[in-house]
């Protein structure tokens, strides 16, 4: 199993900045893509971003050129770095990890979710 352990979510105000770590641990051979989704009430959770194991990204439209997604290989971790936020951004983020383990059985893991909220 893999556990994901988030953190980094609060209150901030409009045009603020906030950075989201997600570490990975478990039994895990190697980590594919990894990822931020978010989903506001009464909302579907939406992709955010996602940073294959090669380093290649996807943003969603509405926070291209504000969050930047990184990973540590090292450490099994999963930045999300989110600048000039705005109060549309408010909602629970979650981090996604698909990871393999010796036998090449893959999995897909959530967190637990972390809130963060932008005030106007």
């Amino acid at each position: 199993q893999v556990q994901l352990v988030e953190s980094g979510g609060g209150l901030v105000q409009a045009g603020g900045s906030l950075r989201l770590s997600c570490a990975a641990s478990g039994i895990i051979f190697s980590i594919n893509a990894m990822g931020w989704y978010r989903q506001g009430i009464a909302k579907q959770r939406e992709l955010v971003a996602a940073i294959a194991s090669g380093g290649s990204t996807v943003y969603a439209d509405s926070v291209k050129g504000r969050f930047t997604i990184s990973r540590d290989n090292t450490k099994n971790t999963v930045y999300l770095q989110m600048d000039s936020l705005k109060p549309e951004d408010t909602s629970v983020y979650y981090c996604n990890v698909d990871s393999s383990d010796r036998i090449g059985i893959r999995s897909s893991s959530w967190g637990q979710g972390t809130q963060v909220t932008v005030s106007s």
